[in-house]
């Protein structure tokens, strides 16, 4: 039998097709539990992984393993250069969540611009009169600011283009012809695209380039009154400098689905920040985004085990033949 370890709760799909799979043992550890990793992944030739950490000694103490597959598309929390140097695919689940990013996005984006969270808590508070001091703002005619322009950025591109928003993009990795087919308007310098932009929205993955690519010298680009939407990685923004940004009101407010601690301990300091409005990593998850992200996640599990994966999946593809 090949043993699977699953990491985290997935959807039952997954879990159905990997057990209808002849050959395949299936072993579910269960969440909040990564200290038993190393242990669970010591016989394991495959193993699904979510949010726990998957560290290099884990995947040192684990011989037999022959496909790490992520639940998701970040994989930060997997030590890829360790699964490299044994020859081991690293995959993700590429477009399985886009949609559900790219609509959680514009929902952050609309809830920031309409006050929907003051709205709420006036009328809670018996403040009818609210109405008279919050003054949302319209989304036509302002400017969004993407920061990557990969699978969601894209999705999050056309949805604002119909509600009518100016679209800048900012990714050195895409050609700016592409950009304009999407009728987006490139811009060569982030600092450019800051310092245009009514709402920023970031879609670039947490590496050695982008951790901290948002800190107190960029914010300060932001004009005066501007947002900033976060449902990349924690690790992108500097929380103490936007913090302070929102504290001295220079910002009308953020955005975070994603945090630096995961969860977010009940004595930290974003907590008490003004206009701020905080998720618990929930973007990419939907019902219908979750049944695909298991369902993939079990296809390239199957697929690494039999020699087939395809490349467009294998975030360290040197490793295929």
């Amino acid at each position: 039998m090949t043993r699977v370890l699953l990491v985290d709760a997935v959807h039952p799909a997954g879990l159905a097709r990997l057990r209808g799979e002849p050959g395949i043992e299936l072993v579910e550890l269960g969440e909040d539990r990564p200290e038993e990793i190393p242990r669970a992944l010591a016989d394991a030739e495959a193993v699904i992984v979510r949010t726990a950490p998957l560290p290099a000694a884990a995947i040192a103490g684990a011989p037999k393993l022959r496909v790490v597959a992520k639940h998701g598309v970040g994989y930060d929390n997997i030590d890829v250069a360790a699964a490299t140097a044994r020859g081991i695919p690293v995959t993700v689940t590429t477009t399985a969540n886009a949609t559900s990013v790219a609509e959680f996005t514009l929902a952050q984006i609309l809830a920031l611009t309409k006050l929907s969270a003051a709205m709420d808590a006036a009328v809670r508070a018996g403040d009818w009169a609210a109405r008279n001091r919050l003054v949302p703002i319209e989304l036509a005619g302002k400017t969004l600011a993407i920061v990557g322009f990969g699978r969601i950025g894209r999705r999050v591109a056309s949805r604002a283009l119909a509600f009518e928003m100016r679209v800048l993009v900012h990714d050195p990795y895409v050609a700016a012809e592409a950009i304009r087919a999407a009728g987006c308007e490139p811009v060569e310098r982030l600092e450019d695209a800051l310092a245009a932009a009514d709402v920023v929205t970031l879609h670039c993955p947490l590496t050695a380039e982008t951790r901290g690519l948002i800190g107190r010298e960029r914010l300060a680009r932001l004009p005066a009154g501007a947002f900033l939407v976060n449902t990349a990685r924690g690790g992108i923004v500097d929380e103490a400098a936007l913090a302070e940004a929102l504290r001295s009101g220079r910002l009308a407010g953020a955005a975070l689905d994603v945090l630096v601690r995961e969860p977010l301990p009940a004595d930290d300091p974003l907590l008490g920040v003004p206009n701020l409005l905080l998720s618990p990593h929930v973007a990419g998850v939907t019902a219908e985004s979750a049944r695909r992200m298991a369902l993939e996640a079990a296809e390239n599990v199957l697929a690494g085990l039999a020699g087939r994966l395809p490349r467009e999946v294998v975030v360290n593809p040197e490793v295929l033949p």
